[in-house]
C-alpha cells in the first residue's frame, strides 16, 4: 500500500512546528512572551514582575532566545530583552480566540 502525505508541509518543517509550540507551552516562557510584548525588559524586572528568581528567568530566555523568539541587547551592564519574532502573538491570539469561543459553549 502506498501512503500518501496530505500534509503540505515536509517532515523538517513539522519537527519546527513542534518545537514552536513546545516553547510557548511553558507558562513562564509564555508570561515571558507577553511581558515582552509590551515594551523591552532586562532579566531583574522581568523576574520581579513574574515573581521569580533572576537564574530561573534566565534559563528561559535563553531557551526563548535560541528558538529566536526572542534577542537582546547589551545596555552598560544589563542585557535589554525584546521579541524577536512577532507572528508568535497571531498563534497566541488564534488560540485565545478558540478557547473563548470553547468557554462560550459551556
Amino acid at each position: 500500500m502506498k501512503s500518501s502525505s496530505t500534509s503540505p508541509l515536509t517532515n523538517d518543517s513539522i519537527q519546527e512546528v513542534s518545537k514552536i509550540f513546545k516553547m510557548i507551552s511553558d507558562p513562564t516562557r509564555l508570561s515571558i512572551l507577553f511581558l515582552l510584548q509590551k515594551e523591552e525588559l532586562s532579566v531583574g524586572v522581568i523576574a520581579q514582575s513574574l515573581s521569580m528568581e533572576q537564574s530561573a528567568i534566565s534559563h528561559q530566555l535563553k531557551t526563548l532566545k535560541t528558538s529566536r523568539l526572542v534577542k537582546s541587547k547589551r545596555a552598560g551592564k544589563n542585557m535589554i530583552y525584546s521579541i524577536d519574532d512577532l507572528h508568535i502573538f497571531s498563534i497566541l491570539e488564534q488560540v485565545s480566540t478558540h478557547i473563548e469561543e470553547q468557554e462560550k459553549e459551556k
